[in-house]
């Protein structure tokens, strides 16, 4: 462990920046920055994004424990153990989804401000939902550009 990174389980380190998002299978992803990780923050995240009744699969992670009570089909799978995947049960797509943008962010950029982090994210967020378009980036991105000055 690098010396001043303290990593408290489940969380990636104290002193960093969280970003909670949410994938649909085969679907969209939608990421944001947020102050914490608590339930009070993560559910009222997931119920602007998810239609209640739908299936959602998350790790062990407390703040977590509410999703049935709201109304949601909550299945786990537990990192902590070595589970990874269950029954079709998994987190993979998200992890996919992070391990991009970490990639990403390490690679190209070494280091982004808390003030700024959105902006990336967001940038990766429009990526990850243009990765299966036939039309290439910059010919949308044109598009976008012109609609808004018309």
């Amino acid at each position: 462990m690098h010396k001043g990174k303290r990593k408290v389980r489940g969380t990636g380190g104290i002193g960093k920046t969280p970003v909670i998002g949410v994938l649909e299978r085969g679907g969209n992803v939608q990421a944001k920055v947020v102050t914490d990780i608590t339930s009070q923050t993560l559910l009222p995240n997931i119920m602007e994004n998810v239609e209640k009744g739908a299936t959602v699969c998350t790790d062990e992670w407390c703040s977590y424990n509410a999703l049935a009570k709201a109304g949601y089909n909550h299945h786990r799978v537990a990192h902590g153990l070595r589970e990874y995947v269950r029954n079709g049960v998994h987190t993979n797509s998200i992890e996919g989804f992070w391990s991009q943008l970490k990639r990403s962010i390490n690679g190209t950029f070494h280091h982004v401000s808390k003030q700024h982090l959105q902006s990336y994210v967001n940038e990766f967020v429009y990526r990850y939902n243009l990765r299966q378009s036939e039309q290439p980036i910059f010919s949308d991105l044109s598009s976008r550009v012109s609609e808004q000055h018309a």
